[in-house]
């Protein structure tokens, strides 16, 4: 028995070493696990756009405010770079409007009086459920060093919400990616090792027909799973649709995301011929893109060289147009670019999964 145990061993371990490319991804994965896992979450925030407006009439500028747009510009952490970049306003309707437009995290309203028992209001963006703590404490620790004792006014303008509502959103781009990568990419592989494909090429189905075929059953079922774990969010986490528009516009970015992601996990699919490679790879790339998709943490938390991923990442735009619909009840006018950007990696993706499986087939 042990001299059997030992001949099976050496087989499934020497199989397991005549394929360095699974030998290298099993021991990158734990790696890139350290270093973006440990950088995009958890990671110092720095750079809070933050607007600051006083009151009018009067319209000169109170001590209060003068010395506290100061302070709250030049807020040091400890090797790292400050904690606020401050914008002064001359009209608090237009410093409401870019916050609401996403162009500035909060806005902190001054009162134009330097009585102490004036309140100072402070609006912030709630859909994020990190950054407004961190503008309050910053804003308190402010008055406190000028010896103003104004209360503070929060005024949470998407209301309170929790932690579970802000990662529940981008559990949708996880459900989208994994769905496509298990249902779809792997089975397609199976095909190939099991020589379907090659019944293809004397059927009179034209190749492009095939492919188009191929990655829209793949877009079919990431969005049934996509759909599904939305669906689950509103149940679990109590977020609420406002609209029946906005309840469209979800649907618009999760088709328009799965045709992406399937495009492009049939592409990576097309260049290997074995589960195990295909599977680390993919599980690789799944790691990078959602741990810097901003869903389990801000992005501007996370390291400049960190932050760069974001600008070429899909699943970074699919969570923040999520984000925008869900939890701030924003329409084309705020997404719209977080549309354009998913259109093209759409686009770009089922132009290069077209390509690719073309040449599987010849």
């Amino acid at each position: 028995m042990i001299r059997g145990a030992i001949a099976i061993f050496k087989r499934d371990f020497k199989k397991f070493l005549s394929n360095p490319f699974v030998v290298l991804m099993t021991l990158m994965m734990p790696i890139m696990y350290l270093v973006i896992f440990g950088n995009a979450f958890g990671g110092t925030i720095s750079h809070v756009p933050v607007g600051v407006v006083q009151e009018v009439p009067p319209y000169n500028e109170t001590t209060l405010f003068t010395s506290a747009v100061v302070a709250l510009n030049h807020i040091p952490q400890k090797d790292y770079p400050k904690l606020l970049d401050v914008t002064v306003y001359t009209d608090e309707i237009a410093a409401k409007q870019d916050l609401a437009l996403g162009k500035i995290s909060a806005v902190i309203v001054f009162p134009s009086d330097v009585s102490n028992d004036h309140a100072i209001r402070l609006y912030v963006d709630s859909s994020n459920s990190i950054i407004p703590a961190l503008v309050e404490s910053a804003l308190n620790g402010v008055l406190a060093s000028l010896g103003a004792n104004n209360p503070v006014a929060v005024n949470k303008i998407y209301g309170d919400i929790k932690y579970i509502q802000f990662f529940g959103v981008g559990v949708i781009m996880m459900a989208i990616f994994t769905s496509t990568m298990f249902g779809g990419g792997i089975a397609l592989i199976k095909d190939r090792e099991n020589g379907i494909h090659e019944g293809y090429l004397v059927t009179p189905v034209q190749r492009t027909s095939i492919i188009a075929g191929i990655i829209s059953s793949g877009t079919v079922r990431a969005f049934i799973a996509g759909f599904t774990i939305f669906l689950i969010d509103i149940f679990i986490t109590g977020i609420t649709i406002q609209s029946f528009q906005d309840f469209l516009l979800v649907l618009l970015v999760i088709l328009i995301a799965c045709i992406g992601v399937t495009s492009l996990v049939v592409s990576f699919a097309s260049r290997f011929s074995a589960q195990q490679e295909y599977a680390s790879t993919v599980a690789f790339l799944n790691l990078i893109l959602f741990m810097t998709s901003g869903a389990f943490y801000p992005v501007i938390g996370m390291p400049d060289w960190l932050r760069w991923i974001t600008v070429i990442n899909p699943e970074y735009y699919g969570v923040d147009a999520l984000r925008g619909i869900i939890l701030r009840g924003q329409g084309l006018d705020v997404i719209g670019m977080d549309l354009i950007a998913l259109l093209i990696f759409s686009g770009a993706m089922f132009i290069l999964g077209i390509v690719t499986y073309r040449r599987t087939l010849e």
